[in-house]
This record gives C-alpha cells, sequence and structure tokens, in this order.
C-alpha cells in the first residue's frame, strides 16, 4: 500500500533523495526523528523500508495507520530503555535477515550521548546514517493548522534525504547532513515570500513592539511594508542597494521588509562608526539614497553620510494617504506576491542565491568589509536555528542588536520567517528598560553579548527575566564564574555560540539539553561554544602546515557561508577556498564534540619566535582576581628589542600590576607570556563598539599612547596609578 502512502504526501511534500545507492540489503541505517512523518517520507524516497518509530513522534491515528500501510513498527514510549533496547535488537534481526531497515532515535547522531545509535554501532553489520532535512516546522506535522493551508501556501514542503556513507556515525552523519542541506537550496523560497505569506496565515497574532510606538500585529506589520514600498518607489527608482540609517525599531523593520519585497538588497549602516565610517559604506556598496529619522538623527547626535541623497522618513510618512492606506491593505490581504512586487516597483524577482543584504565587518582588527549574504545564507541559519533551539512562532525575542550587525540582521529576518514576535530596544545600555520591555511583553528569548548581561545581572531583579526561557550570549568570551552567577539569579542558562560576520553569523551554539528514556545529551557545556549547527561542516587545520590537526584554524563549509566580500575578489579567495572559509580562530575539540576556541590568530603576537595568545593572558588575568566580569584586555605594542611585547589595558583593580604579575608567575604560563607591571594602563572603561564586541583597535590605540610616549626604563606603574 506505499502507493497510497506516496499519493497522499504528494500534495504537501516534494521529496529530493541522494545516495540510494550506497543503501545495500541487510544495512542498517540509523536516523535521528525530525517530524511525525518522517518514516512515510523515507518509505518514497527509499522504497521498501521496515521502519521502527518512536511512539512520540507516531503522531495521531490517520498519521498511525499511515505507519501501519507501510509496515512501520512503533516503538513504546512507556517501556523505557527496556522497550529501546528491545526494538534496536528486533531491528538488527531484520536487517540481518536481508531487509533494509531504518532504526529511528530520538537523539541527534552527530552528538555524543544516543542510546539507538550505540546498539547499532555494537552489532555485527554495517550501519550508516540517513539524514532527514526539511520537514520540522511544517503544518503537516505539528498539528494546530487544518491540511488545506498547503493550498493557501501555494507549495509543497521540500524535503532532503540523503543516505551517508558506512563508517563512524557521527562523522558520517555530518556529511550527510550538509548534502541533504545543499540538496534542499533550490526548493527554498526567498525572503519576500516569507514577508507576504507569513503575515497572511498569522494575521493578528503579536509581531513588533518598540518603547515609541508601542506594538503591532503581524497583518498591520505587512500593510505597512507594502505602504512604505510604493511611497519609496519613485524615490528609489531601479537601485538594486539601498541604505539604511535606522536603529532597531519597527520603523526600521518596515523600512528592511518593503526594500526586500521591491528586489533590492538592503545596506544598514553602522551610525557608531561616525559620518566617515557610514561614507567609506556608502562609496564601497555604491549607494544614491539612505533612508534615515530626523528624530534618530538628533536624538542619536549623527552626522549623516554625504555623497548620497538622505531621505527622512517622515517626510515619506506624509505622502501615504488614505487611498494608499487602503490600497496597501487590499494588497497585503490577497493580492498574489507577483502583483504585490510590481505595485512596489520591484527591480528584479529574487532567486535563492542573490545578495539580500551587505553587512559591514565591525572592524574591531582591521577596515571593515561588506560582506555579501543571499537569502540561502540567511534561511538555512535561521532554520538551523530553528531546530536547535526549539524556536516557533509562539517565541517573543528581545531584539537590541542594529541591524547593520549581523547578528541583529538575522534576528530581523528570523522573526519574519518564523513569526516569532520581535520586542526592539534600540539601546542594550539601558538596563531598567531592557528589564521593562522583557516583562512587559513576555519576551522568552534575549541575545546579547556578556557584557551587557552583566550590566543586567547588576541591575535587573530575576523576576524581570521571568518569562526568558532561552539566553543567547555571544561576540566575545562568556566567563564561567559569570555564567553560573547569572543562572544563579535569574534562574536561566547562558548558551554561549560562536560566528561571524561571514557565516551568516552562526557556525556552532551550545543549545538545551536533551532527555528521553535511555537518551541524554547535553547540548550546553560552559567553557565551549557548543556544535556546529545543522548542514554545517567544521576542520581545524594547523596554521603553519595547512594539515588536519587536533587543534588549529577553524574552516567552516556550509550554507551559511558568505557569498564573498564587495568588491574584494582578491580577499575573497584568501578566506573562501572550494567552498570552506577560513575564521581566522584556534579552536579544538572537546570529548563531547563541542568547539573551544583558545584564540584568534589576529589576537597573537610573536615575541622572541613563540607565538603569544593575548586571550590565555586575559583568561589567566581574570582567574587569578576571580573576576566574574570582564575587568582586563590585553593587546601588545611595538618593542625595540623584541619586536612586540604584551600590554594589558584594564578598568579599576584592587590588586597593584605587581601583585598581578607575581600571582600570573604562579599560573603555570611562560615567562613571555607574563606582562611587565610597567605595561597595564588603567582606563575608566574598556571600550566596546556599539554592539557589545570589544573594540581591539581600540585597546591598541590605547596602549599605543600610554606606553610608547614614555621611555623603556620608567618607573613601574602599580595598576591603579598608570
Amino acid at each position: 500500500m506505499a502507493w497510497l502512502v506516496r499519493l497522499l504526501l504528494l500534495p504537501f511534500y516534494r521529496v529530493h533523495c541522494a545516495g540510494r545507492d550506497r543503501v545495500q540489503p541487510g544495512t542498517l541505517l540509523v536516523c535521528a526523528h525530525q517530524a511525525t512523518l518522517d518514516a512515510l517520507l523515507v518509505r518514497v524516497a527509499l522504497g521498501p523500508v521496515k521502519c521502527f518509530v518512536h511512539e512520540a513522534f507516531a503522531g495521531g491515528f490517520w498519521k498511525r495507520l499511515g505507519l501501519k500501510l507501510i509496515g512501520a513498527e512503533i516503538i513504546s514510549g512507556t517501556a523505557g530503555p527496556d522497550g529501546v533496547k528491545a526494538a534496536a535488537e528486533a531491528a538488527v534481526k531484520a536487517a540481518q535477515a536481508g531487509s533494509t531497515v531504518c532504526l529511528f532515535t530520538r537523539a541527534l547522531l552527530r552528538a555524543h550521548g544516543s542510546a539507538l545509535d550505540v546498539e547499532a554501532a555494537r552489532a555485527a553489520l554495517p550501519a550508516q546514517p540517513l539524514v532527514i532535512a526539511g520537514p520540522w516546522g511544517s503544518y503537516y506535522d505539528r498539528g494546530g493548522k487544518p491540511y488545506w493551508n498547503v493550498f493557501l501556501r501555494g507549495r509543497r514542503k521540500h524535503v532532503a534525504i540523503v543516505a551517508g556513507m558506512p563508517g563512524d556515525l557521527r562523522e558520517q552523519a555530518a556529511q550527510a547532513e550538509h548534502e541533504a542541506w545543499m540538496l534542499r537550496k533550490h526548493g527554498m523560497r526567498t525572503l519576500d515570500f516569507s514577508i507576504v505569506h507569513g503575515p497572511r496565515r498569522n494575521r493578528f497574532a503579536f509581531a513588533f513592539a518598540d518603547p515609541v510606538r508601542g506594538s503591532v500585529k503581524w497583518f498591520k506589520a505587512l500593510t505597512g511594508a507594502i505602504a512604505l514600498g510604493r511611497a519609496l518607489r519613485g524615490t528609489w527608482g531601479s537601485q538594486q542597494r539601498v541604505g539604511i540609517l535606522l536603529p532597531p525599531s519597527i520603523a526600521g523593520s518596515l523600512v528592511n521588509m518593503a526594500a526586500v519585497l521591491g528586489g533590492r538588497t538592503v545596506v544598514n549602516l553602522n551610525y557608531t562608526t561616525g559620518r566617515a565610517g557610514m561614507e567609506s559604506a556608502c562609496r564601497q556598496a555604491e549607494l544614491k539614497t539612505v533612508i534615515t529619522s530626523k528624530a534618530f538623527v538628533v536624538k542619536a547626535k549623527l552626522e549623516p553620510p554625504t555623497g548620497v541623497e538622505v531621505i527622512e522618513l517622515e517626510s515619506v510618512a506624509k505622502t501615504i494617504g488614505g487611498g494608499g492606506r487602503i490600497f496597501a491593505l487590499l494588497l497585503a490581504m490577497c493580492a498574489p506576491l507577483w502583483l504585490i512586487r510590481a505595485c512596489i516597483g520591484s527591480v528584479r524577482r529574487w532567486r535563492i542565491d542573490d545578495t539580500v543584504a551587505v553587512i559591514f565587518s565591525s572592524g574591531s582588527t582591521g577596515e571593515p568589509k561588506g560582506i555579501e549574504v543571499s537569502h540561502f545564507n540567511l534561511i538555512s541559519n535561521i532554520e538551523g536555528a530553528e531546530i536547535a533551539f526549539h524556536l516557533g512562532a509562539q517565541d517573543r525575542i528581545l531584539h537590541m542588536l542594529p541591524f547593520f550587525h549581523t547578528f541583529g540582521n538575522l534576528l530581523l529576518w528570523l522573526g519574519v520567517h518564523l513569526q516569532a514576535a520581535l520586542v526592539f530596544l534600540p539601546n542594550p545600555l539601558d538596563a531598567e528598560a531592557v528589564g521593562d520591555m522583557t516583562q512587559g511583553y513576555g519576551a522568552t528569548i534575549v541575545v546579547a553579548t556578556p557584557t551587557f548581561m552583566q550590566m543586567y545581572m547588576k541591575r535587573l531583579a530575576p523576576g524581570k527575566f521571568g518569562s526568558v526561557r532561552l539566553v543567547v550570549a555571544g561576540a566575545e568570551k562568556l566567563n564561567a564564574k559569570f555564567a553560573a552567577a547569572f543562572r544563579d539569579h535569574f534562574g536561566v542558562e547562558i548558551h554561549e555560540g560562536y560566528g561571524a560576520t561571514e557565516c551568516s553569523p552562526v557556525i556552532s551554539a551550545n543549545t538545551p539539553d536533551q532527555r528521553a528514556p535511555g537518551v541524554v545529551q547535553l547540548g550546553n557545556r560552559i567553557g565551549t561554544v557548543g556544535r556546529p549547527f545543522p548542514g554545517v561542516l567544521v576542520r581545524l587545520v594547523d596554521p603553519d602546515t595547512g594539515e588536519p590537526a587536533e587543534s588549529g584554524v577553524v574552516h567552516v563549509k556550509g550554507p551559511n557561508v558568505m557569498k564573498g566580500y564587495l568588491g574584494l575578489p582578491e580577499k575573497t579567495a584568501q578566506v573562501l577556498k572550494d567552498g570552506w572559509y577560513t575564521t581566522g580562530d584556534i579552536v579544538r575539540f572537546d570529548e563531547a564534540g563541542h568547539l573551544v576556541i583558545t584564540d584568534r590568530l589576529s589576537r597573537f603576537s610573536k615575541i622572541g619566535g613563540e607565538m603569544v595568545p593575548h586571550g590565555r593572558i586575559e583568561e589567566a588575568l581574570h582567574a587569578v582576581v576571580e573576576a566574574t566580569e570582564q575587568l582586563f584586555a590585553v593587546t601588545a605594542v611595538r618593542d625595540e628589542k623584541k619586536g612586540e611585547r604584551i600590554a594589558v589595558v584594564h578598568i579599576k583593580v584592587e590588586h597593584h600590576a605587581d601583585a598581578l604579575v607575581e600571582k600570573l608567575k604562579c599560573c603555570d604560563l611562560p615567562n613571555i607570556f607574563i606582562p611587565k607591571p610597567r605595561d597595564f594602563v588603567q582606563v575608566e572603561a574598556l571600550p566596546v563598539l556599539g554592539t557589545g564586541k570589544m573594540d581591539l583597535r581600540a585597546v591598541r590605540q590605547i596602549a599605543e599612547q600610554a606606553l610608547l610616549a614614555q621611555p623603556q626604563t620608567a618607573p613601574t606603574a602599580g595598576a591603579g596609578q598608570a
């Protein structure tokens, strides 16, 4: 009866399959559950396969009926570990009898701690991974939505199923998962589809909020984006790229949505770099217009860039009359996407590989570069986050990162793509406002840097974060003692992640733990930056020899890797080879398969022929004073004898510089790693970028100005005297 199952699934799914020729009779396929229709999809893709499905993923009556039609067996969820073991043994026996068997496990194959794949590995027969990518988040799996919604959406769900090679189950699962994500690429829809169809499915759900305008619902947000797009049609004309100078807010999100609906690449300008930095970005992106707000420019005391036409949003809003609003409402209500594009004056029809945003790097260690990010880059990162963190329309995200920041850009489109509400707050330094907005709108997810989180822990009562279920940190190293103090204060764990603007941005992240009968997978390990995101491959390479290494420079390959640097093909070729992006970070894997960042190549000094890591010295300094917040920033300055010498920029601490140096000598650090007492420089506050990330260029400049102006024989300065 498998033909009947195939016919029933035809309107809802389009299945892409690879590696079918790798599957031989008598093979035991091991697959991690993604959704309740996994077994039916595998049967459609691979033909006669005996499936063993966990009861938690068997679904209701109709789905169970489908499983019976294909001869699948359901693993009891109440039998505990014994039931799991018995199912594994039955699957092995069926495979030994010559059948192709697929054993579904509730645990991730590419992670440690799975129960069923361990049983498979012990069996005396070939076992190989099977990976399914794409069914998560569909209406046909999670319930609560009528099936006829698929016809209103106008498309089927594209699913990729890939059989991996025999061998190490976790390593081959990662390879197969990457292949699956790349396989389903051309079945993905671009972000303009999400902008229109997502709000139509959740018309009256909470969408955006900010301190100025309050809150709006999804249908009103869509109407506003269409109205703005039509009002800006004449101003934007045939421009392929448009500049936006707005903070994270409802207005900023609507302008971004309007630009993407119009087929235009968005360039959100980094207003923390001043006029010179914004003008550099405008020149590199060849911008002709920049949309901003007069109120924002005045309040932030900004000097808009010259050489481009600066358009104030307040003036644009005055051109939208009652007729324009009604017409936008009608388009939002029922017009097909092609008609909305035409009415907005779209300059192109998006393809999945087109550049949707140009994001300029922070420039913390060098000149900012424009990174071209495609629809595929963003959507794959969004859907990877959806899987890793179990995100959905029920979530409300506190959005404090500016749109010019790669993570702020991701969060904007994550909210639009998944219809997760976004609570905007332009100033993350206002701890009281952070607490009030989180509590007032019931935010469930908070994303910030450890520097900002330290401030929140000091100033906010635990109840302010009472609705928060997930806290994600990035951009700088998370101190283990601070993470424990934050958990004790707010009652919620911090999940540290790792990324780069060139990777759209998430490469890996710590995730919530997974627990089930017979399965415990610890997703959050403090001191690490987690496992690679779904579909992302990571390899470690020795920086000197270029050979694989247990600890080395991390190379990343996956659907999240950028198209390249804007107008800089030579620099693109330096960091992007055969699809592998070189991050410049020194990383190792721990015993559980999590990434541990050691340092950055750019944060090393070569002293006496030896590479000295700044990050390791910072860790030691914080350890000797038992700090839970960032007190020290290590850099290097020129030295006539050795080329460079270590310098420490710090805020006021109780310990004298001589005492700190003596404590460092007891930390098992080589002598060459230990700075001299004279090379400690005290400042009122450590310099940070607008995103909360340490401004390493400013740290070096402070050290050079303080130390190079004084003679080498200057008297020793204490930590409180420098």
